[in-house]
């Protein structure tokens, strides 16, 4: 089957090297990576992906330019090889650069679409939709229709450890990809010196145990016929093993703010990191570790005209921590386009990513 794991601007990349580790071959494209793979390899996808946001089976893919040829490109998909007779299948939809552009008229006909296949295949008179659910879209970009479903159900971001989210916080999919990003190594200590509500400590901790970051939650997947349980519980088994929490070390993380704290520490309990991470109040202008680490950080932006300057003061404490700590790096990512500016030395690596809508630059030193 055809799957498209979608990723955030900038990193369909280590998404695509993530795929690779699980013996799945990808091409990146805008938005995303496009890959072969079985229902179980699927599943793995979903399990494993620390960066993508989701992973969608692509049902079909033509170039359409009337309502008429959408509704008879949809009923031409085989629907019954993918939903049961009794599917309940939701259909959200967007255009962009098409001449169909009423995102409206295209669900409304996709779902007609899909209804009439399923009566003609199930020999019923109409879809009950009391069963599982499913949920399509109907995405058409430069007249060309993709419809897709929706294997992971929530966001993979939604691990299940972060019930709570202190100011401007850090997609968990983003902070896996920044410890990826960065220079850091397995002999190498990690400190966050803004650590806020502990994103960052806690996907470091993952990727260091060896911990699937899709492990304690559920897809949507998993409740599709077409999907193999067996198979699936199996994997999961697996990934369970795997998970070694002994090889946590040298992981910590300081921030000024004691409510930010309390809030780090509920969320790396619930992350089954309970002891794992240290993590204390510290404000990093007098920070001092006994040790060389990588500093790993996300320190405010400066959005608000008001807070710009105490941003910029901080950037220069950030500049004057890492020589505090000879031997150290750093790498942060920020939207302040003055950083460098700031810190006072150009990087020696940058990248550009997006926090949200944000245009950001990710600076290693």
């Amino acid at each position: 089957m055809e799957f498209f794991a979608t990723a955030a601007f900038g990193i369909e990349g280590i998404v695509r090297n993530e795929l690779e580790r699980l013996d799945i071959h990808g091409v990146c494209e805008n938005g995303g990576v496009r890959f072969s793979a079985s229902p179980a390899q699927a599943f793995s996808a979903n399990l494993w992906l620390r960066t993508a946001d989701r992973v969608l089976l692509i049902a079909g893919e033509k170039k359409v330019l009337t309502f008429e040829e959408l509704f008879e490109f949809v009923t031409s998909i085989r629907w019954e090889e993918y939903l049961p007779k009794d599917a309940a299948f939701h259909v959200t939809g967007k255009c962009a650069r098409s001449k169909l552009m009423s995102v409206r008229d295209c669900q409304a006909i996709t779902k007609k679409a899909i209804a009439e296949r399923m009566k003609r295949s199930y020999k019923i008179a109409w879809c009950p939709e009391t069963g599982t659910e499913y949920r399509v879209d109907v995405a058409i970009h430069g007249d060309v229709a993709r419809i897709i479903l929706d294997t992971s159900g929530d966001a993979l971001n939604r691990r299940g450890y972060r019930t709570w989210n202190g100011e401007a916080p850090l997609r968990e999919t983003l902070a896996a990809a920044l410890v990826m990003l960065s220079p850091w190594n397995a002999n190498q200590p990690l400190h966050d010196p803004c650590c806020g509500s502990g994103t960052l400590l806690v996907e470091a901790a993952y990727i260091r145990a060896d911990r699937a970051p899709g492990l304690t939650r559920a897809f949507a997947c998993e409740s599709w016929p077409i999907f193999p349980q067996k198979q699936m519980k199996l994997l999961r088994e697996e990934a369970c093993a795997r998970f070694n929490p002994s090889k946590i070390m040298d992981i910590s993380g300081s921030d000024i703010d004691p409510n930010a704290l309390s809030l780090c520490k509920r969320h790396l309990k619930q992350a089954g990191l309970g002891g794992r991470v240290t993590v204390f109040e510290q404000d990093l202008r007098t920070l001092h570790l006994n040790h060389a680490p990588l500093f790993l950080c996300n320190p405010p932006y400066g959005e608000r005209l008001g807070d710009r300057k105490s941003c910029e003061a901080l950037y220069r404490d950030l500049r004057a921590l890492r020589d505090r700590h000879p031997g150290s790096r750093l790498a942060a990512i920020s939207a302040h386009p003055g950083f460098e500016r700031c810190f006072g030395q150009r990087a020696a690596k940058k990248r550009r990513l997006y926090n949200g809508r944000l245009e950001c630059e990710f600076l290693v030193y």
